[in-house]
Parts: C-alpha cells; structure tokens; sequence
C-alpha cells in the first residue's frame, strides 16, 4: 500500500493518504462532551385566506399537511463533526421539507438496534459495524454516505521514522481493542503490504487511552480518526504522520442508516426530504466552513470557547466527506462496489464479524442518495 493524493476539487484543497505529514492545526480543544436535548425543527406554516375579488365570499385555501416527524440519531456526543445536520435544521431546510426534526446522540451499536426496530427513523453508523448487523438479520439499510473517506487512521509521531505501513512491522500498536472500525481499518492497512496483525506487537487500551501512551513513548503508533488524534498530537508542538487508506482499499465510513420498515412504509418519502436537506447543508459548509461552524456554536454554545480549534476540526471532518466516487456521482452518493469489496475483505478476517454471507444490496439503498 502506497501514499496516493486525492484532489478535493470540490473544497479546492487537498488530502493526504498514507504516510501524510500533518501541518500545524493551531490551538485544539477536546470536543466538548457535554451532552444536550434534541432540537425540534419549526413546524409548517399556518394556512392563510385568500380575499374574495368577485363579491363573493372568501374561499380559505387548503391547510398544509403537518410535518412529518422524524427522530435522528447522530451517535456520540454533540460536536462540531454534526455541523451539516444543525445547520440544515437552523436554516429550516427541514421545515421547507415538511419535516419536524429531533436529534438524539447515542453510541453506535445502539443506535444500529434502535433503527433496526423502527425507534428512531434515521441513525449515523459505520459502515463496517453496518455489515455485521445485517449479516446477523437486523433490518436496516446504508442510504446516503457521509465520511467518503474512512476516517479511522494509524498516527505516529513525523520522529518515529514511520512513514508507511510497511514500516509498522516490528513497532508497538495502541489501539482500543481488536474490534470496530479501527480494528478492522488496521487489518486493512497491513494486508496492503502483506502484513498481519502478527507482524507488530497490538497493545489494547480499552479506555481509549492511546494517544496518551504515544505521547508517553509507551507505543510506536496507535489508531484513531482523522479529525481527532493527529489534530491533538499536533497542539502539542508534535508533528505527526497519518497512515490512511488509499482509494482502492476504502472501507464505507460513517453515513446515514435507515430501518426497512421505515424504507417500506410512510415516511419512506420523508426520508428522501431528510436526505436532501441535508446535502443541501453538507455542500454549503463545504463551500463555507465557516456557516458549518457558527451552526455547531449555536447547538453546542461551548465550543465557542476556542473557534479556531474547532474550525480546524471541521475542516478535518469535511475533507472526510468527499471522494473520487462521490466527486463524480454527487454529495452523499453510495459505492456499492466499495460494499461489495468490504464485504469480501471483512468476510475473510480470520476473526470475521460478519456472522452469515451478505451482498451489498442486503447492505445499502443507494436510490435515496441520487440527488
């Protein structure tokens, strides 16, 4: 596996691939971990009276059909890296959607459950926990992709002399467990240049304590996301290096999952409105990172106490949220060949979460994501 570079034409900058020098970020605060209630979108306007012109009485027009309401699960705590769905709500998007929105922030297998039982009508998961779940009959589907690049990495310190993933060979690992996304991207990451777990020493820190042990010298390298660790390294003065997936090794990252039930039944179009809104915001923060921001501040008042920690946060966050699949099929567009490719990968781990055979189309609607 190989350093490669993807133009963001969108967003008119560029990411980095394995083996990526981050430059300084500035000043980071942790994400706020406050916890907050769901905001509710404003409901539909009221039904007005047209003035009679002819003499006759006035005719009232047709009273709107109330909002649709829909609970949206966006997983974690609230933070800046949920800036789409907050402005998307204070812009009214979803109000001109016919949409009445609550958020709610729950851990990902959770909210897998939750939406796979029809409790809460739109959840954010992990492609790669989407796959066992469904490998183990929960009914739900991936419609609309956020992180287009798997944000789930390997960093070191630029002084460790790593540069790729060949070099891990041999070097101490952190890493929470041997489980979820991280685990599985870390595997992936080896078997690009014929390596194994076994091939390094994996050093489990299930308090998500591994950063901490970089810094301390503990480990070589350790795993986290993107728009975290690294980010956090660097406010230390340390500059580090990232070892991401290239473009043909992608695991399906973060997006929106919906329940079948849900996908069959009435708010099936509803949906579709949700998804749409919500583009609609990814693209402007896209365009204006700062409007992303000020949203977030609005939601989560805290993490105004250090604006450009969490700009460079969302900066993080957005270069996440497009590819070379999703630059040339839309915002949000699902590769269901990539599915296909995870599948098969995960499939044949010898510690396999997926439980029974699975395909892509068990796994993901990607009508809902056309725009």
């Amino acid at each position: 596996m190989t350093t490669s570079t993807t133009t963001r034409r969108a967003a008119q900058r560029t990411s980095s691939r394995p083996g990526r020098r981050l430059g300084a970020l500035g000043v980071l605060a942790v994400i706020a971990a406050a916890c907050g209630g769901g905001a509710t979108a404003t409901p539909g306007v009221p039904a007005t009276t047209v003035p009679a012109t002819t003499g006759t009485a006035a005719t009232p027009s047709p009273t709107p059909a109330p909002p649709v309401e829909l609970k949206v699960g966006l997983g974690y705590i609230p933070s800046v890296q949920f800036a789409q769905f907050y402005l998307a709500d204070q812009a009214g998007y979803y109000r001109d959607a016919g949409l009445e929105v609550t958020f709610e922030n729950k851990v990902d297998p959770e909210l897998i459950t939750l939406v796979g039982q029809g409790a809460i009508d739109v959840g954010i998961a992990d492609g790669t926990s989407v796959i066992p779940a469904v490998s183990q009959g929960i009914p739900i589907r991936y419609v609309f992709t956020v992180y287009a690049d798997f944000p789930s990495i390997v960093f070191a310190k630029a002084s460790s002399g790593i540069v790729g993933p060949a070099d891990l060979a041999g070097k101490k690992v952190g890493i929470p467990g041997r489980y979820g996304s991280s685990w599985i991207q870390l595997q992936a990451l080896l078997a690009g240049v014929g390596l194994t777990p076994a091939d390094l020493e994996v050093v489990p820190f299930p308090d998500y304590g591994q950063l901490a042990a970089l810094e301390q010298g503990v480990v070589d390298a350790a795993t986290g996301f993107i728009n975290n660790e690294p980010i956090r390294l660097e406010l230390t003065g340390t500059p580090a290096v990232v070892l991401a997936l290239p473009a043909g090794a992608q695991l399906p990252g973060n997006g929106l999952i919906v329940g079948q039930a849900a996908l069959d039944g009435a708010k099936a179009d509803a949906i579709r409105r949700f998804v749409a809104a919500t583009r609609r915001a990814m693209e402007e923060i896209t365009a204006d990172p700062q409007k992303g921001l000020e949203a977030a501040i609005a939601r989560v008042p805290e993490l105004a106490t250090d604006r450009a920690a969490q700009l460079a946060v969302l900066r993080a966050t957005i270069d996440t949220w497009q590819s070379d699949f999703t630059l040339a099929n839309g915002t949000g567009a699902v590769d269901a060949a990539e599915w296909e490719r995870s599948i098969a990968f995960m499939s044949g781990l010898p510690d396999s979460p997926v439980a029974k055979p699975v395909t892509a189309a068990d796994c993901i609607d990607a009508g809902f994501a056309a725009p």
